[in-house]
């Protein structure tokens, strides 16, 4: 694999925003057909993601439509789905049926953090995924992981055997102290393991900059996208093989590749450039929400705590008093979904949350920022 992006299937197309299972299959095999023709191979999906419809979308647009040795495919096990060891077996099985192969080239231990690190202890998940190693059933093992570095160090001590790693990488949580992403990246160097980067964009955000912060990045490169910053920052990194994306346009998709086709590491120049833009974004960024929606998955209520969050953010980063949008946004949101204040503080979502987010005080804060909001008077 020569070239560093990745396809990921966790934020697809949709016929309907409303439905995860919708997805646009239209518009996904043209991304899928122009993605290998471009000479790109990486394909990504998960047991979860779109409401487990993600590896039957992998079957239908990649694997039915293309041969085999076309393409590289990676998929992971969540801990926090088992109940007994035995599920694995069915599971895994599962997983190579609906996806239409009979073996996967990457293989992960998904979200690997201190609970599920437990689960995974609990009910042997390393050990099961080095035994489908050894039956030629997945050529490489490995993990993603959202949790600290002190608890990397730990897996990837007590786990020698992973091929490679899959962390959070991107320029605004290179420092973040909930992420640390500088430090997990260290310690993956230090145990000589491969990265695979995840969010290299954070979700999007990385990709809808706030305007000073892009007027930064037009004077440095006036011909690069927002985006491809974000991208080639991750690339950038040592040991990094891959880099995902979660692509769901042709526009992002053609601008993702030629960032990466062509690969260029980043200059000092434009390191430093990065250096002001963090700045000025952690400055208007009020909640590091990714939009992975694990903690909508898990809510009771299922109130969509992502696009409340979203609301939040683009309201906190407005820069002027004029907020009917977003406002109107959200008393449509709350008429149609569960609303925000709907929360019983189960904390499950805070279990799941990849960012460590204290997610019911935050759904508070965003409650009590539109509360007092009105619409503009018609006169």
């Amino acid at each position: 694999m020569t070239k560093k992006l990745g396809f990921g299937f966790m934020r697809l197309p949709l016929l309907d925003k409303e439905d995860q299972k919708s997805i646009d299959y239209a518009t996904l095999n043209k991304l899928v057909d122009v993605f290998l023709e471009r000479g790109f191979t990486y394909f990504d999906t998960a047991l979860v993601y779109h409401q487990g419809e993600s590896e039957h979308a992998i079957r239908k647009a990649l694997v039915e439509r293309h041969p085999r040795d076309s393409f590289v495919l990676a998929t992971k096990l969540p801990p926090r789905v088992l109940h007994a060891a035995e599920d694995q077996e069915r599971i895994f099985n599962e997983q190579l049926e609906r996806c239409g192969v009979d073996f996967f080239d990457f293989y992960l231990v998904h979200n690997i953090g201190v609970t599920s690190y437990r689960e995974a202890r609990q009910f042997g998940t390393f050990e099961f995924v080095q035994e489908k190693k050894r039956q030629g059933r997945i050529r490489q093992a490995g993990m993603s992981f959202h949790d600290s570095p002190e608890l990397l160090d730990t897996v990837l001590a007590e786990h020698p055997e992973l091929d490679f790693v899959q962390l959070q990488i991107n320029y605004i949580d290179w420092d973040n102290p909930g992420i640390q992403a500088r430090r997990c990246h260290e310690i993956a160097r230090k145990h000589n393991k491969p990265i695979v980067v995840m969010e290299p964009c954070k979700g999007g955000n990385l990709a809808d900059v706030p305007e000073a912060a892009a007027q930064r990045m037009k004077a440095c490169a006036p011909e690069a996208s927002i985006p491809s910053w974000a991208m080639r920052f991750a690339a950038s990194q040592e040991g990094v093989i891959m880099v995902l994306s979660g692509m769901n346009t042709m526009e992002q998709l053609l601008d993702n590749m030629a960032s990466l086709d062509d690969f260029t590491p980043l200059s000092e120049k434009e390191r430093q450039t990065l250096e002001e833009v963090i700045a000025i974004i952690n400055e208007n960024a009020a909640i590091p929400c990714t939009t992975c929606r694990y903690c909508t998955n898990v809510c009771p209520k299922k109130i969509p705590i992502p696009d409340y969050f979203s609301l939040y953010n683009s309201a906190k980063r407005a820069i002027t008093d004029n907020l009917s949008s977003q406002f109107m946004y959200y008393l449509n949101l709350a008429a149609s979904r569960a609303n925000d204040t709907d929360c019983i503080f189960c904390r499950r979502c805070d279990r799941v949350c990849p960012q460590h987010l204290h997610i019911p005080e935050l759904l508070k804060e965003v409650a009590a920022t539109f509360k007092d909001m009105e619409l503009p008077s018609v006169k």
